[in-house]
């Protein structure tokens, strides 16, 4: 009994800290508006602060996994909710100094928190689900939290930034930042007097031992399963996806009309990229509803192909076409960019349960790997800016749709374990 409460506890922490993650990373988006108002930033530009966010995961997607492995989920998360607050801190203090260095800074250090928050979290959700359908069932439902707090970051920050000018700066969002601070702080009081399981610890002291393998023999190890291969070469696909579609949406829905732009209010284009965060939600808790019954190789299937026929649409339909939005006429086209939502909603759960597979004791290492390919959340965007500086913000999705072409693959012939 005190075994299942121990484990409802640890899950609740866990959906916390899913819930931060995508605060703290739903930060970035509007700040790039900020970016390209206050520095004179290019979309490129504008995209540099995410980038610094996702790229941390690169230089420490592999320590994290290590640091799990030795010292346990809680050790990591205490110190990953440390760093975050730092982090954050940092941010502000862009805004105080008026300085792009010292924003770009305060992303990076940000990220590094996110990428071990992501390391405990996912694994640790994975476990307590038991493995399979049921453990995706479970990365599902702490993803709604996730998305969440990703539709209350942009609609927060939209009405916090206002309409755009050159007077638009960093200080306007302050408010987020502090929030987002006093979460942190909230967090590590919670999760130092709470009890984590520590199931990898746990085993290791079981059988009388610690994991003896060199890093570059676990590594080798994992690598040999190219189901895990294949599958972090989707996750970096897949997370610069889940962001590239609501960042474009914003810098094209806010961008002048001499630049390709709609010029459109910050607080509707906060609007409506809060509702793609929303159909997020929306599509985790349908997710996690039929998780331990449908497969997630058949959820990967539908929901990849589903995003390139809305992208494809979104694209080529005419935007004379139009629909009143907080009354605001918007193009239909835009709304199935946001439908996207609820397609990219299952996506990371999926592949992350079908890439681990059949891996056993590299399960932790996989992890560390999937953390550094979060870094396509910050390099495929930056792909996607450059195009849109080049061919304007429409043609950029095209990036995007031979993204998904590969994931859907990945679902259809990648994930195959090795032993199957």
């Amino acid at each position: 009994m005190n075994n299942k409460k121990g484990n409802v506890l640890a899950i609740a922490i866990m959906f916390f800290l899913f819930a931060m993650i995508s605060f703290v990373t739903g930060l970035q988006n509007p700040m790039g508006i900020i970016a390209k108002a206050q520095f004179g930033a290019t979309n490129f530009m504008s995209q540099l602060g995410n980038a610094a966010n996702f790229i941390a995961y690169a230089f420490l997607g592999l320590p994290a996994g290590f640091l799990l492995k030795g010292k346990g989920y809680k050790f990591t998360a205490l110190a990953a909710v440390s760093v975050g607050f730092v982090g954050v801190g940092i941010s502000y203090l862009s805004g105080v100094l008026g300085s792009f260095p010292v924003y770009l800074l305060g992303a990076f250090v940000s990220g590094f928190s996110m990428c071990m928050l992501n390391t405990v979290v996912n694994p640790l959700l994975n476990t307590l689900g038991g493995g399979g359908n049921k453990g995706n069932q479970l990365i599902q439902l702490g993803g709604s939290m996730n998305s969440l707090a990703a539709t209350i970051v942009p609609v927060l920050a939209g009405y916090l930034i206002g309409e755009v000018t050159e007077k638009t700066q960093v200080a306007d969002v302050n408010l987020a930042l502090f929030i987002a601070m006093a979460i942190f702080a909230l967090a590590f009081v919670i999760i130092l007097f709470s009890e984590i399981p520590e199931p990898e610890l746990e085993a290791a002291a079981a059988a009388g031992e610690q994991e003896k393998e060199s890093t570059m023999s676990l590594i080798k190890g994992a690598l040999s399963h190219k189901n895990l291969v294949f599958g972090i070469i989707a996750i970096f696909l897949y997370v610069g996806i889940e962001v590239g579609i609501p960042n474009f949406v914003n810098l094209y829905m806010t961008g002048a009309l001499a630049e390709g732009g709609l010029g459109i209010a910050t607080a509707v284009a906060g609007s409506l990229v809060g509702a793609y965060w929303f159909l997020m939600l929306c599509g985790r808790l349908i997710g996690g509803a039929i998780g331990a019954k449908v497969s997630s190789k058949t959820m990967m299937t539908v929901v990849s192909a589903a995003a390139i026929i809305f992208l494809l649409v979104g694209m080529f339909m005419p935007k004379t076409l139009t629909v009143n939005v907080l009354e605001t006429q918007l193009p239909v086209a835009l709304l199935f960019f946001v439908l996207c939502g609820l397609c990219t909603s299952v996506m990371w759960g999926a592949i992350f349960n079908l890439a681990v597979e059949g891996l056993g004791k590299y399960t932790s290492i996989a992890s560390g790997l999937f953390m550094v390919m979060v870094c396509g959340g910050g390099i495929l965007p930056l792909l996607q800016g450059a195009v849109a500086d080049a061919a304007g913000f429409i043609n950029s999705y095209w990036v995007l749709i031979a993204a998904l072409a590969y994931i859907l693959w990945f679902a259809l012939v990648g994930s195959k374990p090795k032993n199957a």
